[in-house]
């Protein structure tokens, strides 16, 4: 078996002065000592063959490390993808090593988006990833319009809005398609109050009729019970789950607040919990004992130090904050090992919600437990009680009653 230290890769060429300091950086985002090795491999492989076709690490263009992809490929066994050149190129580019690619100049729609992005951030109070559903709504719809951009839009009529909302709800899902229509309107107003567009037509965007007889979807306390006991709380990734598992199943949060937490946001003293939510909402909670004992747990015997203020981190490198996709990921992979498919992670916060309903909780209360900040917003529980809404139907014509 070869020895896993990094020290025992020997690296020659232009990229050799480089290695120990790219073995530290690695290391220190959590990597192996066996995945390591197997960077510096390709790093002595990669600094041979810039030495053999004279190449130093400042004419490291995208052409020249595609042409080094090609030929490795003809010499060893093993293929390697662009992405494993990924970590090397990040240590060398924030080195200020790495040729600086050519921008091309930004466009009108360039520049209307960077502009509509920082008024969604600083005026509207929207979170990052909101902000990008909006801006990828809106480069589709000034993509379509003609140049010179400002004429265009100064001429802007309904007539074209419905166009674009129509072709986008062929294409996309009716869920999706709602996020088109409240992007666009966003759009439209900042485009109005910008002296862009002439007259406010974010009311001219039309609606997407949605029919929505369905219940909020609950699993049963049963399940909830079956989700937790899951996680094996002997190893790391299950302290992990258990705590995020827990902070969604007592508390109602969403994946993106779980991913949001930061080691600050534990008031250990004062047993709360500050969660940021949407639009920038900040809001202090209890924090349950039996909550507060899995996050506990979790940072003095399963979280890495060192890796930033965020709480919940990856396991495999490079350690970062976890995302919240990654929060959804675990609710997934823990259904699944618990024998409950599909579940979704927002039916953690319709569990609560159900069972808050039928211990006879108003529907203002129900609201303020999960934070919404309308009450039409918890409308949608009112329909969970079966039992009382049979006795408000009227018979059928000609029934019995």
């Amino acid at each position: 078996m070869s020895d896993p230290r990094p020290g025992r890769v020997r690296v020659s060429g232009p990229l050799a002065s480089f290695a120990e300091g790219f073995s530290a950086e690695l290391l220190g985002r959590g990597y192996s000592l066996r995945s390591v090795q197997s960077q510096l491999e390709l790093v002595a492989q990669m600094s041979r063959w810039m030495g053999s076709e004279g190449v130093d690490v400042e004419g490291l263009s995208p052409r020249v490390l595609r042409r080094f992809l090609v030929e490795r490929r003809q010499r060893y066994a093993t293929e390697v993808s662009a992405e494993r050149l990924g970590p090397l190129l990040d240590y060398l580019g924030g080195l200020g090593l790495l040729p600086v690619a050519e921008q091309d100049e930004p466009t009108a729609v360039d520049r209307v988006l960077e502009d509509f992005c920082r008024y969604l951030l600083q005026e509207r109070g929207l979170v990052n990833g909101s902000v990008q559903l909006y801006a990828g709504v809106a480069r589709r719809f000034l993509a379509g319009r003609s140049e010179p951009l400002a004429d265009d839009l100064a001429q802007l009529s309904a007539d074209a809005i419905n166009a674009f909302v129509l072709g986008e709800s062929r294409r996309v899902k009716p869920r999706t398609a709602e996020t088109v229509v409240c992007a666009l309107r966003a759009l439209l107003r900042f485009l109005h109050v910008q002296g862009w567009v002439r007259a406010p037509l974010a009311e001219a965007v039309p609606s997407v009729p949605q029919r929505r007889e369905g219940l909020p979807r609950g699993i049963p306390v049963s399940q909830v019970k079956l989700l937790l006991d899951s996680c094996d709380r002997s190893t790391t990734v299950g302290l992990r789950d258990f705590a995020i598992l827990m902070l969604m199943a007592r508390l109602g949060l969403r994946c993106g607040e779980v991913a949001g937490l930061r080691l600050d946001d534990l008031d250990w003293r004062a047993g709360e919990i500050v969660i940021r939510g949407k639009r920038s909402r900040t809001d202090r909670l209890p924090l349950p004992w039996d909550v507060g004992e899995a996050m506990a747990n979790y940072l003095r015997h399963a979280r890495r130090p060192g890796f930033g203020p965020t709480v919940f981190l990856r396991v495999q490198a490079p350690i970062t904050g976890l995302s919240g996709d990654g929060v959804s990921e675990v609710v997934h992979r823990t259904a699944q090992r618990a024998g409950i498919h599909p579940l979704r992670a927002h039916r953690l916060r319709h569990t609560i919600a159900t069972e808050l309903g039928r211990r006879g909780a108003s529907l203002p209360e129900i609201g303020q437990v999960l934070r919404h900040q309308s009450i039409e917003t918890t409308a949608i529980y009112a329909k969970v009680d079966r039992a009382a809404l049979e006795k408000l139907a009227l018979p059928w014509p000609g029934s019995r009653s």
